[in-house]
């Protein structure tokens, strides 16, 4: 499989916050949808994001890259305290907005601090309600920051019932794999690990430097956890 074209700019103005990406359609579609975001201090052109976009479309997945809504406020820099709630609101539109494109189930990742967010999103819906997204991809997810693994961030993970898939370097300074396992423990949900040995949060992909072999095994590993 193939992609049509260079991904298209994708905005839904309809919404608030508003959605705003780039959309990769792939040549011959499966149906499915991912939504892919970036990390505190990037946009949805990070090179990562890209690169998995390029793959997973290429197997047939509709990739929207999205910008979350502080970013879409702010070209620059990290958010701010008070943008977690609204950047949450944009991926939970983009997801409502990617759903009117693709026809099959629909998926949510992100890097870092937008896979964070993401993971949130799904844990702050209700038991009983409709799934929001079929599964997570979450990379690099940013368990403690560096030097500092007393200060937790996984206060979420016991109501996370979306099946999740954790793509993990192995010299992350935001957590250890020892660290990451212990806390996929917390959520009930059907969980994975997948280690990238010898990467650090950046999972390889670093200015212009790419480790080509990541984005076929996450799709690998993806299609054998979520959709064989």
């Amino acid at each position: 499989m193939s992609t049509e074209t260079s991904p298209q700019v994708f905005t839904d103005v309809t919404l608030d916050p508003f959605v705003r990406g780039l959309l990769h359609r792939p040549a011959n579609s499966n149906g499915k949808g991912l939504i892919l975001t970036h990390g505190a201090g990037s946009n949805c052109q990070a090179p990562l994001l890209v690169a998995v976009a390029e793959t997973l479309a290429a197997a047939g997945f509709t990739v929207l890259r999205c910008d979350l809504p502080y970013r879409q406020d702010r070209p620059y820099g990290p958010p701010g305290p008070g943008d977690a709630t609204r950047d949450r609101a944009g991926l939970k539109n983009a997801v409502a907005a990617l759903k009117n494109v693709a026809t099959g189930r629909v998926f949510l990742g992100g890097l870092s601090y937008g896979g964070r967010q993401a993971s949130m999103l799904c844990a702050e819906l209700p038991e009983k309600s409709p799934e929001l997204a079929a599964g997570l991809l979450l990379f690099s997810y940013p368990l403690h920051p560096p030097r500092k693994p007393q200060q937790l961030r996984t206060q979420h993970l016991s109501h996370l019932r979306t099946p999740t898939l954790f793509v993990h370097g192995t010299r992350d300074p935001f957590g250890s794999i020892a660290e990451i396992e212990q806390a996929l423990k917390l959520i009930p949900a059907t969980t994975k690990l997948l280690p990238v040995e010898g990467a650090g949060h950046d999972l390889g992909f670093k200015g212009k430097t790419k480790r080509e072999d990541l984005p076929p095994n996450v799709l690998a590993e993806f299609q054998a956890f979520f959709v064989d």
